[in-house]
């Protein structure tokens, strides 16, 4: 029987339905910005001690030296430290991260761990021209632990053409859930983002979770904590960020981790061979390749 499997973890992942997850994210959110020393130092000495994130990329390599926890959390990487795939060609990894599911979008239906999956449509909050316009596609669910780098940079260069809101429950989204709660990421909490290019079109979906105290974007800023929890489009703030962006640029970050859902349409690229479950990935190494007919001036 495998760790995903046995009482404890159904007693964690049945917790979860019982716990008043949104009140417990807000209450993490007011934590990780509290700037009264001893108790942002007590919260950053704790992490560091449990998951020993590695600080030697970061552009302050100090944990202590950031302002909260939440700065701490999300800190920047030193220039130079994730270089981006310049080839035109290159699909890459929008995060740093590991793989938890990748493959072909097998009509509508997207394999969520062994034995479940889910569909397109209720990732999409049944948005049917985007439903139609992945289906048959590729999908890379890549989830981000704890001790991960927490910004959210484009997989591929593109303009943003639509971004909403979709409310929803906020489980957790490591292993042990994903194995456990059905169509997990299309129940919760998220931020669907597609993107035009000439290159191709895609989408880029963040996947709240519990205790994510919030989920920002460049163009939309702070999205979650959200009243009232309706769905809604959202409008971006042209002062924030240009809507269209580079490959490997900035597109957003989670304050806390959580998972991100990479979308193309089928017949554009393929992942690479080594991408599969469990691989280790980086902000900027390639993951995948556009089909040849596909490339254009503005896709790198």
């Amino acid at each position: 029987m495998s760790d995903t499997d046995g009482l404890g973890a159904r007693l964690f992942v049945g917790l979860q339905y019982l716990l008043p997850q949104h009140a417990l994210s807000r209450l993490v959110y007011r934590l990780a910005r509290v700037r009264t020393a001893w108790l942002k130092n007590l919260l950053i000495d704790a992490f560091v001690r449990e998951f020993r994130p590695d600080m030697s990329d970061a552009a302050q390599a100090d944990p202590r030296s950031h302002p909260t926890f939440n700065a701490f959390f999300t800190r920047a990487l030193r220039d130079g430290s994730r270089p981006v795939d310049a080839d035109p060609a290159a699909i890459v990894s929008p995060v740093d991260g590991t793989v938890s599911e990748c493959g072909p979008i097998r009509g509508d239906r997207l394999l969520q761990a062994k034995g479940h999956d889910y569909t397109l449509g209720a990732l999409l909050a049944g948005n049917e021209a985007l439903t139609h316009r992945y289906e048959g596609g590729l999908y890379a669910t890549l989830y981000l632990a704890p001790f991960n780098y927490h910004r959210i940079h484009m997989a591929l260069a593109g303009t943003l053409a639509a971004a909403a809101y979709v409310p929803g429950w906020l489980f957790s989204v490591n292993r042990t859930t994903a194995a456990h709660v059905a169509g997990l990421y299309a129940r919760n909490e998220r931020i669907v983002c597609h993107f035009e290019d000439p290159a191709t079109p895609h989408a880029l979906i963040l996947v709240g979770a519990l205790n994510v105290g919030s989920m920002e974007t460049v163009w939309h800023g702070e999205v979650t904590p959200r009243t009232p929890r309706a769905a809604a489009k959202l409008r971006p703030g042209p002062e924030r960020a240009p809507l269209a962006l580079p490959k490997g640029a900035e597109m957003g970050r989670f304050n806390m981790g959580s998972t991100v859902i990479l979308l193309l349409p089928p017949g554009r690229a393929h992942w690479d061979t080594g991408l599969a479950a469990g691989r280790t990935v980086r902000v900027g190494e390639r993951i995948g390749t556009l089909e040849p007919p596909r490339l254009a001036a503005g896709g790198g």
